[in-house]
Formats: structure tokens, C-alpha cells, sequence
């Protein structure tokens, strides 16, 4: 382990520290109060299908509202980008892991499960990875980054997307990988190295293929699930350890929800005997009306046309937002309204007051 790694016991010995210490202050403990729907026992007690969103490590350290909404709402945590290559390793041999192990302190703190996401994708790598020259230093480099992050966090973090995103957005088959380092230096062949390298050091994770487009009327999104199918059986002949697949769900609200074909995709997935995960919805509302009260319901509306589909077949092991509240969303980012009122895709607003949003989330975490 490269000598900038802090060891995984100290790691261990700091989170159950922060355990015992217990909420900070009186004033967070208030906040919490007011988001609180009696967040640790509802989803095991009653049956529920756990609830949880994608966080920011900055946001949970300097913003005690937001901190106290996801302690008040949340079952589950994933980390929006603490836990990507490029946090991690920003350097070739160096692992950072303060911002990743500030969210997992969080959690053990509040009770909350934490998602890991993610050990192979196409983006987000640091730029040294470019000088990757070779097969045998591809593989190297990505054996060696999954064994140190997974072993650190082994019976800490009980699910993983390991492979984020491998398909292209118009994919012929399930050949048609994202190009990137991996499949440049060793082909589709880093798919099951990074899931039996995952499995090897914990063998108790539960691994994960992570994909979006999947839910949409269209050839394209027909196309996607064809070619993901077609690689999640690939996987599954091999014998390579995998036990589900994530529905991303970033929903659009001018893309209609192909039931028909997702429902067939789902029924498709159940025979192969892998789990359903919801882990990443929102819903892009940059080409929905202004006025707010009509753009709130229509972005619950297909949430629950979606939710509906998938619930008609599968229910699904969790159901994930990236994100909590409207106060920090990707959206605007990429898909900034051209009016220039702020985005509003996610069950919270920017004032963390509660959308029809997360009701229709609710309906279906006790209806599927």
C-alpha cells in the first residue's frame, strides 16, 4: 500500500470514535428534529424499500440544514464524486481518501448505509491515466486501486457499482464499450477483472453494473437495453460475480417512459436472478414550464410513470436520488433552464422544503 494510504485500523478507530461522540451540538440536533421521519427504524420496521440520495462531502461539512435533511430522510447514502478515481487518486501512487472517509464517518454517526460508487468507469479518471502504456499496466493499475478501496472500506460499505456506464449511448451490441483506458489497453476483459478483483477482497458486497437510458421510448434506448442485457448474460455465462444492475433513472420530462420496453428488459434481468437498484433518479425539468406548482407536479407525474413500470415487475433493493435537495444538483450544469429560474429536479427543494416529488417516492417504497 503506497505510503500516502492512512491504514485502514486508524480509519476504523476515527469512525468509532465519531460513534461514540454522537450528533454535534445541541443545534444540529434540532435540525435534525425537523427533518426527521424516524429515519433508522422505518424502512426495516415497516417493510419499506430503503430511501437514500447522493451527497457532498463539502455540503455535509459546511451546510447543517442540508446536513440534518439527509439525517432526517435518508437510509442510505452513496457519494456523489468522493469515491471516484479522480478524488482518490489524484496522482499516480497516491491515495486520498479524506473527503470519502468524511461521508463514511457521517454515516456510522447517523446510522445511514453507504453505496460505494465507483471503482471502473470511463470518466472522472485523473489525467496520469493517460500514460497508461500497456495491457499488463491497465491492469496493474486498476487491480491495485480496487484492492486498496475496497479492502479500506470491507464490511463497511455493503454495495458497490463497480462498473459505471460501460456502453456507449447508441451501442450495436454488447461490444460497444466506452472508449476510455480501460478498453483501449485490455478490451471488455476489464469488466470481470474489476468484478472478481471486488469480489476477491470482499466477498461478502453485493456488485453492481451501473447504467442509464434504459427506461425511454426510442431505438436508441431500445438499443441500450439490448446491448446491456446482451453484457449482463455475457457476465453471468462466465461465472463472473455480479448480483445486480442500477437504473440510474435521470428521467427527462420530455422523454416518454417506454413501459412496454422496460417492463420486457426487467423481466429479462429477473431470470438472470439479479437484483433491481433505482440509483440515481431526478428528472431534468429544463423544458418544463415555469411556474413552479406546475413544474413540481409534472416532475413527480413521470417519477411515478417510471416507478410504476418498474414496480409492475421488480421491487426494486433501493431506490436512490442523486441528490436531496435543489441546493446542490448536477442539472444546471448541463441542462441550465433557458429562462433562468433555478432547476427544481429533486425531492427537496433549495429551501429543503419537501416536493410531490418525494411523495410519489414514498407511495412506492411501500407499494412495490
Amino acid at each position: 500500500m503506497p505510503e500516502h494510504v492512512p491504514s485502514r485500523r486508524d480509519f476504523l478507530a476515527r469512525a468509532v470514535s465519531a460513534a461514540a461522540l454522537g450528533a454535534s451540538g445541541t443545534a444540529e440536533l434540532s435540525l435534525v428534529s425537523a427533518f426527521a421521519t424516524s429515519r433508522p427504524a422505518r424502512a426495516g420496521a415497516a417493510g419499506l424499500i430503503p430511501y437514500g440520495s447522493a451527497v457532498r462531502a463539502g455540503a455535509l461539512e459546511s451546510d447543517a440544514s442540508y446536513r440534518a435533511a439527509i439525517i432526517g430522510n435518508c437510509e442510505m447514502i452513496v457519494a456523489e464524486g468522493e469515491m471516484k478515481w479522480g478524488d482518490i487518486r489524484p496522482t499516480r501512487g497516491e491515495y486520498r481518501f479524506e473527503k470519502a472517509d468524511a461521508i463514511i464517518d457521517f454515516a456510522r454517526q447517523n446510522r445511514i448505509e453507504v453505496r460505494g460508487h465507483t471503482l471502473a468507469w470511463y470518466g472522472g479518471l485523473p489525467a496520469w491515466t493517460e500514460d497508461i502504456s500497456s495491457p499488463a499496466e491497465a491492469e496493474r493499475e486498476l487491480v491495485d486501486h480496487i484492492r486498496t478501496v475496497v479492502s479500506r472500506y470491507r464490511g463497511v460499505i455493503p454495495s458497490w457499482d463497480v462498473v459505471n456506464e460501460p456502453l456507449v449511448d447508441v451501442p450495436q451490441d454488447a461490444t460497444s464499450l466506452r472508449p476510455c483506458v480501460w478498453t483501449r489497453q485490455l478490451g471488455a476483459a476489464y469488466l470481470p477483472i474489476a468484478l472478481r478483483t471486488t469480489a476477491a477482497v470482499d466477498p461478502d458486497a453485493r456488485l453492481v453494473v451501473n447504467e442509464y437510458d434504459i427506461e425511454f421510448k426510442g431505438a436508441r434506448f431500445a438499443a441500450k437495453r439490448k446491448a446491456l442485457l446482451q453484457l449482463l448474460r455475457s457476465l453471468r455465462e462466465k461465472d463472473v460475480p455480479l448480483h445486480g444492475v442500477g437504473l440510474q433513472a435521470h428521467l427527462f420530462a420530455d422523454r416518454a417512459i417506454d413501459r412496454d420496453g422496460l417492463q420486457q428488459f426487467l423481466l429479462q434481468i429477473a431470470e438472470l436472478k439479479l437484483d433491481v437498484l433505482v440509483t440515481e433518479l431526478d428528472v431534468v425539468d429544463y423544458e418544463l414550464p415555469g411556474k413552479i406548482s406546475a413544474r413540481d407536479a409534472l416532475v413527480a407525474e413521470k417519477a411515478r410513470e417510471f416507478l410504476l413500470a418498474v414496480s409492475e415487475v421488480v421491487r426494486p433493493k433501493a431506490i436512490l436520488t442523486w441528490g436531496l435537495s435543489d441546493r446542490y444538483t448536477w442539472v444546471p450544469i448541463y441542462f441550465k433552464r433557458p429562462d433562468g429560474m433555478p432547476n427544481r429536479p429533486l425531492p427537496l427543494d433549495a429551501e429543503l422544503k419537501r416536493k410531490p416529488l418525494f411523495d410519489v417516492i414514498d407511495e412506492f417504497r411501500s407499494k412495490a
